[in-house]
């Protein structure tokens, strides 16, 4: 699978782009804040609908215009496909694939699997667990297209819920709906929790290898999968919570407060790890999902690393560049040194200055 060319028009803080990619590695070099990493998040958009950063459809249009367009071309197994993203200030966006619309964001799978690697990707372990929701969710909605709908789902009951939980307050009589709901979040809640416990299973069957590797054979890491209820706990979780609910105006349980626990040598490094050894089970985090991605779809995904190499040193900059040779990679930096000393093969290069890219001579 690569992306062989990107359009876009109105997109952040281009007017208009038009660039071809090589099916090696790519590099966009320049300067911070001149549009390197809006190409990266304009081909996740392709590829899910949605930012990797989390921005609004309406903030990544140009802020003198009222739409933005992004059209890239895929090739899987000698097959093209033209995907056109439209995103509106005032409305929601359309999406067509080869011309013709198409209404959920699930009729996207199997089109652009993407793999994104950003330096916040290096503090998923340390920082809140939150972000580490956010990972298993972008990877399973591109992986199952049935997690996709169980999770769009879920949140819209989840959303209904808690405002139902705070209407009671003024309408009392509105609590012998509560069931209902409760209900259909256990549904989709239960479905949610199973399929993320396989997936972390997946990955450990990959994530132990490669960190051994980075670390020498010193380390072992192992993921655990930590819900605020288990699948069979969950209902009752729910019912015996519900004055607590009440109270508060939130739902306690469910998957959207679930974590994952990173144990090193059965030490939780989220409490006691260092950095290094927080930014070591990151790296071996995204490896294992590239192989998972590969095994899963047959293929190789497109890999997306924004602005990360700069956050590792020279040992695991190495090992990163020296396990994606056979992935078309889109690299974001500031400089071409670290490539020119570590002597990697580049296959194309650009520079991205002020919302405009070039390919220099000499490349």
């Amino acid at each position: 699978m690569i992306i062989k060319s990107l359009e876009l028009k109105n997109f952040r803080n281009y007017q208009a782009l038009g660039i071809a990619f090589d099916a090696g590695t790519n590099i966009l070099y320049g300067d911070n804040a001149q549009g390197k990493t809006n190409v990266l998040e304009s081909l996740y958009v392709s590829g899910t609908t949605k930012s990797h950063k989390g921005s609004k459809d309406k903030e990544m249009i140009r802020f003198d215009a009222d739409e933005a367009h992004i059209r890239t071309i895929v090739e899987k197994n000698g097959v093209e496909n033209r995907i056109d993203i439209h995103l509106k200030k005032n409305s929601s966006k359309g999406i067509a694939v080869n011309g013709i619309p198409i209404r959920k964001a699930g009729e996207l799978f199997g089109i652009l699997n993407l793999v994104v690697f950003s330096p916040e990707d290096l503090n998923i372990i340390k920082d809140g667990p939150a972000g580490r929701r956010r990972f298993m969710d972008m990877e399973l909605s591109q992986l199952d297209s049935i997690y996709l709908h169980n999770l769009t789902k879920y949140h819209k009951i989840l959303q209904q819920r808690n405002k139902l939980l705070k209407d009671i307050h003024f309408r009392p009589d509105l609590e012998a709906t509560l069931p209902v709901w409760d209900e259909q979040l256990v549904l989709y809640g239960t479905k949610i929790i199973q399929r993320r416990q396989e997936f972390l299973n997946e990955l450990n069957e990959m994530v132990r290898g490669i960190h051994q590797n980075i670390s020498g054979n010193k380390e072992t890491l192992q993921l655990v999968y930590e819900p605020s209820a288990t699948a069979k706990e969950l209902a009752v979780s729910m019912e015996e919570s519900r004055m607590k609910d009440l109270k508060m105006g939130m739902t306690s349980y469910g998957p959207h407060r679930d974590d994952i626990s990173f144990l090193i040598n059965e030490t939780d490094i989220r409490k006691y790890g260092s950095q290094g050894q927080q930014r070591t089970a990151a790296l071996s985090l995204k490896l294992s999902e590239i192989y998972l991605v590969k095994k899963k779809i047959r293929d190789t995904p497109v890999l997306l690393l924004d602005d990360v190499l700069s956050e590792l040193d020279s040992s695991r900059q190495t090992y990163l560049l020296e396990s994606i040779h056979d992935i078309q990679t889109l690299i974001t930096c500031t400089g071409l040194d670290d490539f020119v000393s570590h002597q990697f093969k580049i296959n194309r290069v650009f520079q991205v200055v002020k919302g405009h890219v070039y390919m220099p001579k000499g490349f």
